[in-house]
This record gives structure tokens, sequence and C-alpha cells, in this order.
């Protein structure tokens, strides 16, 4: 299936703009940048959105506005309107289990923990969306998580992940054409290079 809706995940506010939380976010604005795209204010979809072609099919973008534990509101209020499958659905995160320069993409699985997933999963009663995770690396202390999510990260790692969701946004037309496994392989293999695996 191929993808019609790309959602980022995120705290809105500037006071979380810069957190490791909103990678999610970072990487639908800088797709939507990268092809001349904004994101407009829609109440009715509790979130901004915009639009542009991607290999030559029209794809919605999506920042929920909701905060992150409530992220599915969003996702499911724009998913029923316009009639997407969960299938059809990308969702970029942050992802405490990858370093930062790492970004994997995946489908379907549980939640881990990330409430944006957790809330997600219940809103469209679906694991089967696609996820592209974004590192940011792990506090390494379980009690450590919610500050660290909610905090920026250092120059140098900010750097990582901008590099890796660089890397992302080169495959991004064959993830939307559903070329997945392709897609996957050319991320994971430049990503492994470049991580020396």
């Amino acid at each position: 299936m191929a993808i019609k809706l790309i959602v980022g995940l995120g705290n809105p506010g500037k006071d979380y703009q810069a957190h490791r939380h909103n990678a999610g976010f970072w990487f639908v604005e800088a797709l939507a940048h990268q092809l001349g795209a904004s994101f407009n204010k829609q109440s009715k979809f509790f979130g901004e959105t915009s639009e542009a072609l991607l290999a030559n099919k029209k794809v919605r973008f999506l920042k929920p506005q909701t905060f992150m534990n409530c992220s599915g509101q969003a996702i499911q209020s724009l998913a029923n309107y316009f009639n997407i499958e969960a299938e059809e659905i990308l969702v970029v995160h942050d992802e405490l289990d990858l370093n930062p320069g790492t970004t994997k993409l995946k489908k379907g699985g549980g939640h881990g923990g990330h409430n944006g997933l957790r809330d997600t999963i219940k809103a469209l009663d679906s694991k089967e969306f696609y996820r592209l995770r974004i590192g940011v690396g792990h506090p390494g202390n379980k009690n450590e998580v919610v500050n660290f999510v909610l905090n920026q990260p250092s120059a140098k790692e900010l750097t990582l992940i901008e590099d890796s969701m660089g890397d992302a946004i080169t495959v991004i037309s064959q993830i939307v054409e559903g070329k997945f496994e392709e897609a996957m392989k050319k991320l994971h293999t430049a990503q492994g290079e470049v991580n020396g695996i």
C-alpha cells in the first residue's frame, strides 16, 4: 500500500519545539519545507496540516496540536475524513532505543512505552501503521526518561539527528510508493556505513 498521510508526533508551542520529543515535528517540517509546502491550522483535524506531491501522489502531512499523549485524536480525525487506512499512514516519532544518527523504518508493533504511539494505536484501533523511528538516545535510567525527552539534545546530538532525518528524506518517495523493503534496505545500509556497523 502507498502512504497517503505522514504524521509527525510532538508537542505544540515554542516551549517544546527544541525538545527531543518533537523529532517527529522536525521531520515533517523539514520535508514540507523541502517540497515547498507550508502548514496551516485545521481545527477540525486538531492539528496543523499541509499537502504536497511526492512520487506523483498527493500526500498529506499532519502535526497534531493535541499534545503528545492525545495524538490519536488528530490522526483519527484526518484519516476518517479522507478515508485513509492505518496501513496508509506513516507516523514519525522520537525513539529512545536508537542512538542519535540512526533512523529506522518499521511496520506495526507495540508502542514501546511511547505515549504518542499508544494513543495512536488506541484511536486507530490498529497497530498496522508504518513508523519512522528517529533515534534520540536513552538517558540510561528509566526514571529520567520524561525529563530527557522534554529537553533539547546537545549540539552534537542534534547534528546527528538532523543528518539521520536527511537520510530518511532521501528514501521518502520510495516509502510513499509502497516500496518499503527497498527503502528500508537503502536507509539502514546507508546508516550502517555512517555508524561504522
